[in-house]
Formats: structure tokens, sequence, C-alpha cells
């Protein structure tokens, strides 16, 4: 029993720490260079959404969403235990003015227990539909599922002009991803700050109200991500871009 027990308890560290290891670099030359990486990655996992045949109804509501959270590599890992995590950005739309906040920095990370196997890797998005559900990513650290709401939004062609999908959720998670698992489930998964990586990108010591409520920071670097989003707003393509499926 102490030997299961053991193997059990290696394979989940294993696990979690490939996660860490590739989902989180432990050094870099530039730490800036990781944040503007990371935003450039943010935008192209738009325009992948954006463009693929199966995210009709996600290009058709994310005029609906409060903000906007990006992961563009979620790395899951599995052997009867498993864990995932990737780090990615959160951006609030006013209002009033239609224009989206600069991006903050989060982590998401979650752990698992049952009969699995496998790897995967997957671009996830999530809309934040609700007021509560931008404050909640003001937090530090929150739990989805908890006083917060997520439901898989719809997937798939010709389903533009559904309405059977149940808006009342907070935040709605769509994924494009590759490996050998099925499907993706975000419930339980825990969303932190990561207020070195927001420190590093905008030269200062900064809280997501300062970016995102406030507005009282700014990198130009940022700009091509928000110019896709409002396009993706808009219904106005990426210049040269065409449809592309999920991957497979």
């Amino acid at each position: 029993m102490m030997t299961t027990r053991l193997i059990k308890a290696l394979t989940l560290s294993l696990a979690l720490l490939l996660i860490l290891t590739v989902g989180h670099p432990i050094a870099s030359a530039s730490e800036e260079a990781e944040q503007k990486d990371l935003v450039e990655k943010s935008r192209m996992t738009l325009d992948g959404f954006e463009t693929d045949s199966n995210m009709a109804w996600f290009r058709d509501h994310i005029k609906d969403a409060k903000g906007i959270f990006i992961v563009p590599q979620l790395l899951k890992a599995a052997f009867f235990f498993g864990g995932e995590g990737g780090t990615g950005v959160f951006l609030v739309k006013d209002d009033k003015t239609g224009e989206w906040s600069e991006p903050a920095f989060y982590t998401m990370g979650a752990g698992s227990f049952g009969f699995q196997f496998g790897a995967q890797a997957s671009e996830v998005v999530l809309l934040v539909m609700s007021q509560r559900g931008v404050e909640s990513l003001l937090s530090s650290t929150f739990k989805l599922g908890g006083g917060v709401s997520v439901a898989v939004g719809p997937v798939g062609a010709g389903i533009e002009g559904s309405t059977a999908m149940n808006l009342s959720a907070d935040l709605l998670s769509f994924a494009r991803a590759k490996g050998l698992f099925g499907g993706i489930s975000l419930e339980g998964a825990v969303i932190a700050t990561r207020d070195e990586w927001n420190r590093n990108y905008y030269g200062k010591d900064v809280r997501p109200t300062d970016i995102l409520v406030k507005r009282a920071v700014t990198n130009p670097h940022s700009a091509n991500l928000r110019a896709a989003l409002a396009r993706t707003v808009a219904g106005k393509s990426s210049p040269g871009q065409t449809a592309t499926p999920t991957p497979n």
C-alpha cells in the first residue's frame, strides 16, 4: 500500500513539474521579453479562434462579453493523478466607450484524480459575461465553480444562431486542443494574479484594478492584441486570414 501511494505521489509531482517547467521557464535573459512573448501569443490565439470555422458562436457573442481571459498554452498531464497549468492575460471592456484595457497577467492551474492517462496542450479563452465574473478576476486568487459559475461554450459549425446556450454563466470557456484527452474541464481551476509579470511589463508595482479599472498604466506593445480584439468584436477578420479548422 505504501509503495502504491509513493508511486502515485511521485507521478503527480512529475506531472506538475512538467507543467511548471514547460509553462513557466526557470529563467530567461529578459523578464519583460517573456511578457511580450505571451501577449503576442495571446493575439495569435485570438486570431486562431476568430478564423476557426468551429468558433462561430464565439465570434457572434464576443461582443456581449465584459472581459476576456486568454491562455495561449494550457498544459495538462496525467497518470491517474493529473495537473494542468498555464499563464494568460485578462482584458476588460469599458461599458461606455467599448475600448479594451491593457492586459493583466494571471496563472491558471488545477489538479485532478481519476482514471486518466495522456498529455494535452490547449489554447483556452474565457469570455467573462458578467460583472461578477470581472470582479472575481480583480482579486488575487479565486476558484472557478465556487461563487463564480463557468460553463463550456458551444463549439461547432452551423450553430451561429443557437439560442440554447445558458447565458446565465459568469464565464464561458472555449478551447482548441491537441493531445490524448477528449475534452477539457475548467471546473475547480484556480486563477491567480502574476504580480511580478505585471510589474515587469508596466515598470512598477501595479494591481489588477490599476490596469483593468483605473487604467493607470500603459504599454504600447499591447496595441496589436487590443486591435485584434477590437476587430474580432466588430466582426472584421485580420488582413490575409482565412478560416481554419480546430487542431486535431
